[in-house]
Parts: structure tokens; C-alpha cells; sequence
């Protein structure tokens, strides 16, 4: 089921036998996770009335959606897509509508909609997770995979950006609730989509041992996921501390709303063209390397936009943070996936998934400090500091770690190095 290419490209990686079939299936199930946390806020402040419950219900979802996500992860690798995705995908539409039709109309009630909104973020199906171990099925050559995680990411980076537009679009027609159906019928149809393809048919997971079976070890997550669980971490912190501090530039300058809105379209712009760059280099340096060195070029970029005299500078210098971010989280995952064994990449990529969720979340939290203590240019720098430290953590770990490294490691180096399968 694998493929190889002399000279990766991302055409390439379009022509994988299934490829497009499968990508295009998973990216209108993935459609829906833009979708649904902006319906979901609109319709429950339509209903309550309250933006306190709107901001309760949505934190209740946004935890149970992440945290849970390596667990749900564990399953696919368990039992394989089909017999996890499915049912998982299903009871989250139905709780997903369940919500919907509760915040039609004014009035419902806040400790429902939250326990709702808690039971749909425990079912949410990891479908990006399940892609990127299937685009590790497909690609077996290094090359070829690194654009394809490249692809990957830029393609979500596009889906978060055009989710609340897709909002916007419905609530100029309907109630804020009609788009939380919609992303219900979004991530069943995706879903359905993805595991009836070929590709994705022929992965049956983990066959369990025979009972009273000794000896047999189940695949689990390595301490190996550590440096890009760290850097996930580092670079979600930074990233959900920039909202308010960009805001916080903005209004100290005399600026509204509006034009903040334009300088994160700028970030994810800078993203989405630093994730195609990154995948159309022939890297010389290993991954281990190179996730280091990416994470340390978005410190230095977003604590230099503190130092911005105006709105445009720092909308370059926003632009220029951008360029790191999707090719750092692109290499956290490569790391991730080469360090645990077959049966456990779609976890060990939740966990990646997961502390960079979490990241941001922490970091929007932390920014609140930020901006309430310290001028703009020293939140820029505090923020930077944290993808540093993190950059710095996972250089430090990885020359201890090639200090002890064991001959399994030297095989898997020489394999990345020079493009082998695994």
C-alpha cells in the first residue's frame, strides 16, 4: 500500500494510488472541526443570552475534545479507522444535533447545553491524527511523507481559516444552530468518505493477543514523543498568547477590531506559505535538527514583534512568525511518527495534537497576565521566550540522547538519512 518517489513533490503525493480520494473524504469531515466551535459559541449565546455560559460551554467542549483525544487515538490504532472512526463519528453528529436543536430557540438551558456540549467533545473522531498515520502507510519514502505532512497541514490551516466563514455564510440565512447541523452532516459524510477508501480499508489495527497469551508487549507511545510533544507545547503557548497581545499593539496605536482581524489572516497566511516552502526542500538535517531549529526561529520572530514601531511592521512581523509555525508542527509530527512503533502512530500524532491545543488554550489564558502586567514588546519577548525554552529543551534532549544512543537508534537515523522505509 506504500509508495515511493524518485523526486517527491507534491504532485507526487497526489498521485498515491487512493491519495486523493482519501484526503479529499477526510478534509470535509476536518471542515468540520473549523465549523463547529464558532457555531457552537454563536448559537449558545443566541439562546442563553449569556456570554458567560457561551464561554463555559465552549471551554467544557474544547477540554473534553482535547484532552481526550490521545485516548480516542488509542482506539483507532486499536481496532484500525472503520471500527473506531465510525461509531465515534456517529454519536458525535447525534450529540452535535442534540445541541443544535436544544439552542434553536431562546432559552435553553446553560447546564445542559453544557453536559451535551461535554458528551460531543469526548466522541470527536481524530480524523487528523488517523490521516497523517495513513499518509505514513502511503509514503513510505521520508521525502515523499514530509510533503505529505506538509500538504496536510497547510490544507487544516486553510479549513481553520475558511470554518467561520462557512458560519458567517449560514447565520446570513439561518439560525446559529443550523450550522452546528451542518457541521454534524460534515464530519459523518468525511468520515463515511475516508474509511470506505481503499486506503484506508486495509488497516484492520492491532489483532488483540490470545487469551492468557505472556510475553506479547502492545505498541504504546515511547518517551521518544517527548521532543515534539514539548515543542506542540511551546509553540501552542506562543501562539495563543499573540491574540491578545496583537490587540493589545493594535489599541495602544488607536486601531479597531478590524484590522487585528487582518493581521491573523496574515499569521496563517505566513503559515500556510511556510508549510508548502518547508515541504519542497531537500533538508540536509535531520528532523530532530531541524524541529529545534524551527521552533527557535519562531521565538526570535515573534519576540522581534514586540519591537515593531507600527501596525504594518508588525503585520510583517507576524507574517515572518507565520513562516515557522505549520513547518515546525509538520516536523513535530514526522519526529512523532518515526519514534513509536507501527501500532501507535495515530496516538503518539493525538499527542501532539493535544499539547499544542492545550498550548494555545494555556497561552490565551497567560495572555490575559500579559497584557494586565507588562507593555506590549515585553509580551511579545515572554511569549517568544516560551517557543525558546522549548527549542532549547529538545536540543539539550536530543545531544544527551545521541550521547546513550542504543544501535536501534543509529538504524533509524541511517534510515532517515537516506530516505529507506521504515
Amino acid at each position: 500500500m506504500s509508495a515511493t518517489s524518485p523526486r517527491p513533490s507534491y504532485a507526487a503525493v497526489l498521485r498515491i494510488p487512493y491519495a486523493r480520494r482519501t484526503f479529499a473524504a477526510v478534509l470535509v469531515g476536518r471542515l468540520s472541526y473549523g465549523m463547529v466551535p464558532v457555531a457552537v459559541l454563536l448559537a449558545v449565546t443566541r439562546t442563553t443570552g449569556s456570554y458567560a455560559v457561551a464561554g463555559t460551554v465552549m471551554a467544557l467542549f474544547g477540554a473534553t475534545s482535547v484532552l481526550l483525544s490521545p485516548a480516542r487515538a488509542a482506539l483507532v490504532d486499536r481496532y484500525g479507522p472503520r471500527r473506531a472512526l465510525l461509531p465515534m463519528a456517529s454519536l458525535y453528529a447525534v450529540l452535535l444535533g442534540t445541541l443544535a436543536v436544544t439552542s434553536w430557540r431562546p432559552g435553553a438551558s446553560g447546564p445542559v447545553l453544557g453536559a451535551v456540549a461535554v458528551a460531543a467533545g469526548a466522541c470527536t473522531p481524530p480524523l487528523g491524527p488517523t490521516m497523517r498515520t495513513v499518509w505514513s502507510e502511503l509514503a513510505a519514502d521520508r521525502g515523499l511523507l514530509r510533503r505529505a505532512y506538509s500538504l496536510d497541514g497547510v490544507a487544516e490551516e486553510l479549513l481553520f481559516v475558511s470554518g467561520p466563514l462557512a458560519v458567517g455564510g449560514v447565520v446570513q440565512f439561518a439560525a446559529p444552530a443550523a450550522a452546528v447541523l451542518l457541521g454534524a452532516v460534515l464530519v459523518v459524510a468525511g468520515t463515511f468518505g475516508f474509511v470506505t477508501s481503499p486506503a484506508v480499508a486495509r488497516m484492520p489495527g492491532r489483532v488483540p493477543a490470545p487469551k492468557g497469551a505472556t510475553g506479547v508487549r502492545r505498541p504504546r507511545v515511547v518517551a521518544g514523543i517527548m521532543p515534539p510533544v514539548v515543542v506542540a507545547g511551546g509553540v501552542g503557548l506562543a501562539l495563543g498568547a499573540l491574540d491578545l497581545l496583537v490587540l493589545a499593539f493594535a489599541e495602544q496605536r488607536g486601531h479597531g477590531d478590524d484590522v487585528v482581524a487582518w493581521i491573523f489572516a496574515a499569521l496563517s497566511a505566513g503559515s500556510a506559505v511556510g508549510g508548502l516552502l518547508y515541504g519542497s526542500v531537500e533538508w540536509r538535517s535531520g528532523a530532530r535538527v531541524r524541529l529545534s531549529l524551527l521552533t527557535a526561529g519562531l521565538g526570535f520572530a515573534l519576540a522581534g514583534a514586540g519591537l515593531a514601531p507600527d501596525l504594518a511592521t508588525l503585520t510583517g512581523a507576524v507574517v515572518c512568525a507565520g513562516l515557522f509555525v505549520a513547518p515546525a508542527l509538520t516536523t513535530a509530527y514526522l519526529v512523532a511518527d518515526e519514534s513509536v512503533p507501527s501500532g501507535a502512530r495515530t496516538q503518539a500524532g493525538a499527542w501532539v495534537n493535544t499539547a499544542v491545543n492545550a498550548g494555545i488554550s494555556a497561552g490565551a489564558a497567560a495572555s490575559g497576565l500579559l497584557v494586565a502586567h507588562f507593555s506590549p514588546p515585553l509580551g511579545f519577548a515572554l511569549a517568544g521566550a516560551t517557543a525558546l525554552l522549548a527549542a532549547i529543551a529538545v536540543g539539550v534532549g536530543r545531544r544527551q540522547g545521541r550521547a546513550g544512543e542504543s544501535e536501534t537508534g543509529v538504524a533509524e537515523g541511517v534510515a532517515e538519512r537516506t530516505g529507506e522505509p521504515r
